[in-house]
């Protein structure tokens, strides 16, 4: 039944306005990580001196050639509308990358460029879906994935991982849950939220398992790829045996050249698929920004893998992990894996939960875990709850290694505190 009330008004009081919402978007819920971004945001504005650990965005600044590039497209005027796919150029560069850098071939007209590689992903999901069908998204996984399929009105069908398996998904346990509804499997690797990445030979078995079933795709998101530490190495998915056919390649700029708001990303794949996602794309943005494509052609020309100003990053990122690794091995009842790829590290602390700190009350998830760490430590986290794992917290490691000693300072005090409280 339709939600009425009367309009704030001087209008006809006796008019009631019709306020229900498109049942789709009912069932999509906000997302948990720009939650906990914007509240830190408005600690931060208060005058609280808050670490934000929350956000997928580097510290680095965009690399100044690729900025550079960017200015000189506005000077020379090129600010109006591109192709709706993209640039010809940015296009061209992006199939030189994927062949000499991943292995697969593509032409242009089998690229989008869109506005990031959420967009990208949106559109691979809303293309290919239909009303009833099944999206499988291993856990943890990021955030969007489970609501993407549900605005396509399929159904999120969740296969869990473990951490003793360094957050990989089993092919038997694929096998077992996949049925003739299944549509769509997204693959993320390098991974949001726990940074595993998976080896050759595991993507391997996992394309034997989806040559199975010939309705079954594959969304592979591979916005991490550079971000990868050795000797794990990235394979992309397309690039497996019988895969190129049915495979959608997402990736883009924002992590690897941080550019993150030059909202920039890409899909990659056949033909009939890319051209479904091209016509959303019309509908929905017109195309990518001039701008930023220009610069994404910069950041596509530093050289193999985002060549020495990437690697720079990449080294710096490392040190980093290994410092948190390191760091939370120290605290009592902490489980981890030492993450292969991307900035962030997924701890299981549920140790704490059921713990009761003074004057705050009882923790019993990884929400109110986090809660607690940003009102004690004024330290943002993001509760696994939001990435399928409620035993676990995200902390990104974008910042810089002071920020993080730091952090990890305040925190240790407040997980003290509640062992002792514990103990009480």
């Amino acid at each position: 039944m339709a939600a009425l009330v009367k309009p704030e008004s001087n209008f006809d009081p006796n008019v009631n306005i019709d306020i229900s919402l498109s049942p789709l978007v009912n069932s999509v819920k906000p997302s948990k990580t720009i939650a906990i971004i914007d509240q830190a945001a408005a600690l931060a504005l208060a005058g609280v001196p808050v670490i934000r650990l929350s956000t997928g965005e580097s510290d680095f600044d965009t690399p100044a050639v690729v900025a550079e590039a960017g200015i000189n497209a506005i000077r020379e005027g090129y600010t109006r509308y591109t192709p709706n796919a993209g640039s010809t150029e940015l296009r061209k560069a992006i199939c030189h990358k994927l062949k000499e850098e991943n292995g697969i071939g593509y032409t242009p007209d089998q690229i989008v460029v869109c506005n990031g590689a959420k967009e990208s992903l949106v559109q691979a999901v809303l293309a290919v879906c239909s009303p009833g069908d099944e999206v499988i998204i291993p856990s943890p996984f990021y955030v969007s994935y489970p609501e993407m399929a549900r605005l396509a009105d399929a159904t999120p069908v969740i296969l869990p991982t473990q951490i003793t398996n360094n957050f990989l998904l089993d092919p038997k346990l694929l096998e077992s849950k996949i049925t003739e509804r299944s549509r769509l499997l997204i693959v993320c690797s390098p991974s949001n939220p726990t940074g595993s990445v998976y080896p050759k030979e595991l993507l391997q078995e996992i394309a034997q398992t989806v040559a199975k079933h010939p309705r079954l795709l594959v969304l592979s998101d591979e916005s991490y790829e550079h971000i990868i530490y050795a000797p794990a190495t990235h394979t992309s998915f397309a690039s497996l045996p019988g895969m190129w056919d049915r495979t959608l390649t997402v990736n883009g700029f924002s992590k690897a050249f941080a550019m993150t708001g030059w909202r920039l990303g890409y899909l990659a794949g056949p033909k009939h698929f890319v051209t479904a996602c091209g016509k959303l794309h019309s509908q929905f943005t017109s195309g990518a920004s001039s701008i930023a494509q220009k610069a994404g052609v910069s950041a596509l020309g530093l050289g193999y893998a985002g060549g020495k100003i990437v690697s720079t990053m990449v080294k710096a990122f490392r040190e980093r992990r290994d410092f948190l690794v390191k760091s939370f091995r120290e605290i009592n009842g902490v489980k981890l894996f030492e993450p292969q790829g991307a900035f962030y590290l997924f701890v299981d602390l549920s140790s704490y939960y059921g713990r009761e700190a003074e004057g705050y009350g009882k923790i019993d998830n990884s929400e109110e875990l986090c809660q607690y760490i940003l009102d004690k430590a004024q330290v943002a986290l993001v509760p696994g709850s939001a990435f399928g794992d409620d035993s676990c917290i995200r902390i990104s490691y974008a910042e810089s290694l002071p920020t993080l000693q730091a952090a990890v300072e305040r925190i240790k005090k407040v997980l003290i505190h509640l062992n002792t409280a514990a103990l009480v």
